[in-house]
């Protein structure tokens, strides 16, 4: 069973000797503002986010994706976030996109920020997981990764995974697997929802708000259209996606799993039965890790 649970979460990526992107060049090299810049430039490596009342910041990487390690370094808005939003999530477009998302709900001075993660097949989302921080994410930079392949989709938080969403398309549940996503990041004002479900309204005394960007990497097979979902799907001979990180969740990696979510989960989709009135989405009763 031990060596189930391991092997379950198998992240070998993909065909990548032709047809692999590794981008270690700056932000202003892979990405693009693509709203809001009347108020930010990206500066090398560096992108500030801002949010005032004219409007917030959103960018995109050039690149279209399908399957890879994608990671950023990210520092948030210090003090009194309460009602915005930082984003930072892959997506292809179209009613029926595929989404794979970190979002981060700012909160009131003192109280944590939320991490907000969810997953779209074919435009439909509703498998939330919530959890706090173990740490304050505006006082220092800190790293966010989402690897994806045609087996499992896991996030990390500073190299250690908090969730992961297999493939389980043999049972008749949709996964992310045909369609190409580009990488967004955004900060915006979402005090409609995001705190408190919309009883805490965003502070414009406090504006305007700066969240930071930094170290994009992609490590990804390039989208090319429907040809690329068989060279992106291919094992690897590849050394890089061989590497301990894409091939298992290692015992270690899974014990980290097990104590970040025992102590700072806050929602999870599948216990949440009388939202769906107690007819659980299939996946809950599917082990995902």
């Amino acid at each position: 069973m031990a060596s189930f649970k391991v092997v379950c979460v198998a992240i070998f990526l993909s065909a990548f000797a032709y047809h692999s992107s590794r981008v270690d060049g700056s932000i202003a090299k892979s990405m693009y503002i693509d709203w809001g810049n009347q108020h930010t430039v990206i500066q090398g490596d560096d992108l500030p986010l801002v949010l005032d009342q004219s409007s917030g910041t959103g960018a995109q990487s050039k690149k279209t994706f399908l399957f890879g390690s994608f990671e950023m370094l990210i520092k948030f808005v210090p003090g009194n976030s309460a009602g915005t939003v930082t984003a930072y999530y892959l997506s292809s477009t179209g009613d029926k996109h595929d989404e794979i998302d970190f979002e981060f709900l700012g909160n009131s001075t003192g109280e944590p920020y939320i991490i907000h993660t969810n997953v779209y097949t074919q435009g439909v989302g509703n498998r939330e997981q919530r959890f706090y921080p173990w740490f304050d994410p505006s006082a220092d930079y800190h790293n966010y990764t989402v690897s994806w392949n045609p087996n499992a989709i896991v996030w990390y938080v500073d190299g250690i995974p908090i969730r992961v969403f297999r493939n389980y398309e043999s049972n008749g549940i949709p996964y992310p697997n045909q369609q190409g996503m580009r990488v967004y990041t955004s900060l915006w004002n979402a005090d409609d929802w995001a705190t408190r479900g919309g009883l805490v309204k965003i502070d414009w005394n406090s504006s305007p708000f700066i969240a930071r960007i930094r170290g994009f990497r992609p490590r990804a097979c390039i989208w090319n259209g429907p040809n690329s979902i068989s060279q992106c799907a291919l094992p690897s001979s590849s050394s890089w996606w061989n590497s301990p990180e894409f091939s298992q969740l290692s015992p270690a990696k899974f014990g980290q799993m097990n104590w970040f979510r025992k102590n700072y989960m806050i929602y999870d989709y599948c216990q949440d039965t009388k939202r769906f009135n107690g007819v659980m989405p299939p996946e809950c009763s599917l082990p995902q890790f």
